[in-house]
């Protein structure tokens, strides 16, 4: 048959179970998945690629749907879509999900995605495939209800960002219901970064007064409760509204517990967690020379280890639907990046200047197989949580699987026991200058990343092999998830 790639001898992964060799080849042809079995490689054309995994698992490409990468002025992102999705490809990653953002004074976002898209094309393009998310802070009644239809339907971008922090962005309750009530009727996918911005700003206030200022105390500022009450609101809104929610990184036990809780009752709440909450604790934030300045994200990396533990329980137990990156990077050493934070001439540091967020994009993947290593997690769940539920909560129809009709985005790892890595900065491909993660060993790393047919990462063969360019834009449909629940007919609900 006419094949133009064969894997074979892999441990096939998906969220409900495995295939096992001599079962497990996979054909493609013209980027997609054609066929799955047995002895596909005995019928093959002659010159048909193939690829022996020798064993190992092999997984659907990696989807992040929480990357900010050529986002905001000056050094808010250092990651343009060159660096960001090489990087992506380079830790399995074959699709993201980023985000364009409106401010305050722009009242067309179409015309917000359109710069986002020339940002994209600029530069050679993209490695890897990509979609968007509108980060949403001036909901007026003409993107609400002229602009919002059209990005739905037109522009294949089914889902929003808000934010209830930042005085740049942030919306009031009453405004997070009426982008609710819109996106319900849209069907589209709605993610709010949970803190309490008033708890925050009055707290920020009392530090500096102190003159407690160095980076660690960017996590005295964002206490648990700041997260968990901005979580359980979000909630009680979007149960009002009775409207699909996801709440983007969560950190603590309590949030978790609340999503749980929520989730008990049939609603449809969504949660995602990120590496830096499984991994860190906020005793890096200490680093002398101002280095804690590494570390800052929000919400903050936390000092209890048990939220670590509460987080990978909600990962293996199904509390959480994705885990992202959150890939917002700065450089540390920069005059733009986070040494904002520190006056040069007098050494004070100011963390409330830090911009916020950690580079992770090409690590994302790795860190979560090593959950699958440690014991904490299945292999199907890891699937589950980092290609496809991010696939089906955004409508990525062909993105997240390993199956005949979905794209040929596929990850090989190596063999059991056969790799092992340690993760330096000087390996990554990224535009930044350092890594959370540096000097934290791994079991494995991607082998292989396939994107739609093609090698564009073979670690042993020359690493980075793909075309910058090759990557497209996917547009989506809507939340191929839990939808509001129609049937609750004796309970006040506004009328759509």
């Amino acid at each position: 048959m006419d094949f133009d790639l064969i894997v074979t001898n892999g441990i096939v992964v998906s969220p409900s179970g495995t295939l096992l060799p001599p079962n497990s080849d996979i054909a493609v042809k013209d980027g997609t998945i054609t066929h799955i079995g047995g002895g596909l490689t005995s019928i093959a054309k002659p010159g048909t690629k193939i690829i022996d995994a020798e064993g190992a698992h092999v997984t659907p490409g990696g989807v992040d749907t929480h990357v900010h990468i050529s986002q905001g002025a000056g050094g808010i992102t250092m990651d343009g879509f060159d660096t960001g999705t090489r990087s992506a490809i380079c830790g399995g990653t074959t699709t993201i999900v980023c985000f364009a953002a409106q401010e305050k004074t722009d009242e067309d976002v179409l015309k917000v995605i359109s710069d986002y898209h020339a940002k994209a094309k600029s530069h050679g393009g993209t490695y890897c495939d990509y979609g968007f998310h509108l980060i949403l802070t001036n909901p007026s009644n003409a993107v609400l209800d002229e602009q919002l239809p059209i990005l739905r339907h037109q522009e294949g971008i089914s889902s929003v960002k808000l934010y209830m922090s930042y005085d740049n962005r942030q919306l009031n309750d009453a405004q997070i219901m009426s982008v609710l009530q819109r996106t319900r009727e849209l069907g589209m996918t709605t993610m709010i970064h949970a803190e309490n911005w008033d708890m925050i700003k009055f707290i920020i206030k009392q530090l500096e007064e102190r003159g407690q200022t160095d980076p660690f105390f960017h996590a005295v500022s964002r206490p648990p409760l700041v997260e968990n009450e901005a979580a359980y609101r979000a909630i009680a809104i979007a149960e009002l509204m009775d409207t699909p929610i996801l709440l983007v990184h969560i950190s603590t036990r309590s949030s978790r517990d609340h999503v749980r809780a929520a989730q008990t009752r049939m609603l449809p709440i969504h949660a995602e967690t990120c590496p830096q909450y499984l991994y860190l604790l906020s005793d890096v934030l200490k680093k002398p020379d101002f280095e804690g300045a590494k570390y800052v994200c929000s919400p903050p990396v936390r000092d209890d280890p048990d939220d670590i533990n509460a987080l990978w329980e909600g990962i293996a137990n199904g509390t959480f639907t994705t885990l992202s990156s959150d890939h917002c990077p700065s450089c540390w050493d920069h005059p733009h990046g986070k040494k904002l934070g520190l006056d040069e001439k007098s050494k004070i540091a100011k963390f409330s200047a830090i911009p916020n967020g950690l580079p992770g994009v090409e690590t994302r993947l790795p860190l979560g197989y090593q959950g699958v290593t440690d014991g904490k997690i299945s292999v199907e769940k890891f699937v589950e949580v980092a290609c496809t539920n991010p696939s089906k909560l955004y409508g990525l129809e062909k993105k997240g699987y390993i199956a005949p009709g979905y794209d040929a985005d596929i990850v090989i790892w190596y063999p059991k026991d056969k790799e092992s890595v340690t993760i330096e900065n000087d390996n990554l491909h990224h535009r930044i200058d350092y890594t959370p993660y540096e000097g934290l060993a791994l079991g494995n790393w991607p082998r292989y990343t396939i994107l739609r047919g093609q090698v564009v990462w073979a670690r042993d063969e020359g690493g980075l092999v793909g075309e910058q360019g090759y990557g497209k834009f996917i547009k989506r449909a809507g939340n191929m998830l839990r939808q509001p629940r129609d049937v609750w007919v004796n309970e006040w609900r506004p009328t759509l």
